[in-house]
């Protein structure tokens, strides 16, 4: 298998670096905000969620902890999985839901939790 090639992507609204990669057909979108503190990694997962829009793309989320206020948020509209990283943090990958995607409200990234 070779190596993943990660390219930088500019995302209007984020306060953290953005990449961008394909594996298979699906083109991903990756962010890491597991060095900021509340409201970044909502405010950055807003605005890569509005990425998402179709069944080929996918919108990865490296944070410090499982992020509640989001995912009481967005957890209707998007297909969610969540992975453990081996040194603590949390990896969550969030996939388009037909239908449901279209009615996230990703303009509101005021954190509730």
């Amino acid at each position: 298998m070779s190596e993943i090639k990660k390219e930088p992507i500019e995302v209007p609204g984020a306060t953290v670096p953005f990449f961008t990669y394909k594996i298979g057909e699906t083109q991903y979108y990756e962010f890491d905000t597991s060095k900021c503190g509340p409201p970044e990694p909502m405010v950055n997962a807003m605005a890569g969620l509005k990425l998402i829009d179709g069944p080929d793309k996918k919108l990865v989320m490296i944070n410090h902890k499982k992020p509640m206020g989001l995912l009481a948020k967005i957890e209707e509209n998007y297909q969610i999985e969540e992975e453990a990283l081996p040194d603590g943090r949390v990896k969550l990958v969030f996939g388009y839901k037909p239908g449901a995607s279209e009615q996230a409200k990703l303009d509101d990234s005021h954190c509730e939790g």
